[in-house]
């Protein structure tokens, strides 16, 4: 099948960009219980820049990409493990999406954070959204699973962000993950980042060892690009 009969319909396509953004929006707003919640809007407005960027990127420019991303958990040669790890991952992103305004705007679990730490979060967010971007645009092969996509001739990937960190998307996601909360201020939230990293790495690992085993060049690409996630730290 080529890519071009694998690419949503037009009106599939803006259906999903109208629904995203009024989404995001309108949960987080709802749940927080105050429309003007200044570090909500920003939130909102940064995950709808985010998905819609996405994919307005994928259906113009890599729909192949795009069908690989939407396929379910399980489908396909996604390794075992990582159907749980990934639907795991997806309750958690959930949960933490859901606690951010609840705690933060609605029922103020959390202590009030200082404003230089707001700002400091809202400034991870500039990165991370640089690096989940660029790394969908740079790999074409960035499924959503841990896979060989042998049908598509997957080979690695070292230009752009994969030059200085081999897993620069959930470098991205990790950014995400705490600059968020503190951007609105939810120690809540901070404690479900954490149980999110956990997972990130345990994936990543898990990902490591397919990609050296099975993927032709891998291991000479981890011996130049030292950093698997956070340079120089890990």
């Amino acid at each position: 099948m080529t890519s071009e009969s694998k690419k949503m319909s037009p009106a599939a396509f803006v259906s999903n960009i109208v629904a995203t953004a009024l989404f995001f929006p309108a949960l987080i707003m709802l749940l927080a219980g105050n429309w003007r919640w200044v570090e909500g809007w920003i939130l909102a407005i940064w995950l709808v820049v985010m998905i819609l960027f996405n994919s307005s990127y994928l259906y113009w420019r890599d729909p192949a990409l795009l069908a690989e991303r939407t396929k379910l958990p399980g489908s396909e040669n996604q390794k075992p493990w990582d159907k749980y790890l990934m639907i795991l991952i997806f309750a958690i992103a959930a949960l933490w999406l859901v606690v951010l305004p609840l705690d933060a705007g609605r029922f103020h679990w959390s202590p009030a954070f200082p404003l230089w730490l707001k700002i400091l979060g809202g400034i991870a967010l500039i990165p991370a959204l640089y690096l989940i971007e660029r790394a969908t645009i740079e790999n074409t092969y960035l499924s959503a699973m841990v896979r060989i996509q042998s049908e598509r001739k997957q080979r690695v990937i070292s230009t752009g962000p994969y030059a200085f960190v081999r897993h620069p998307l959930y470098l991205g996601c990790l950014l995400l993950m705490l600059g968020a909360p503190l951007l609105v201020g939810s120690a809540y939230g901070l404690v479900i980042s954490l149980i999110g990293s956990i997972l990130l790495v345990v994936r990543i690992v898990g990902e490591e060892r397919m990609l050296a085993d099975e993927l032709e060049g891998y291991a000479e690409y981890q011996k130049r690009v030292k950093y698997r996630l956070i340079p120089p730290i890990w």
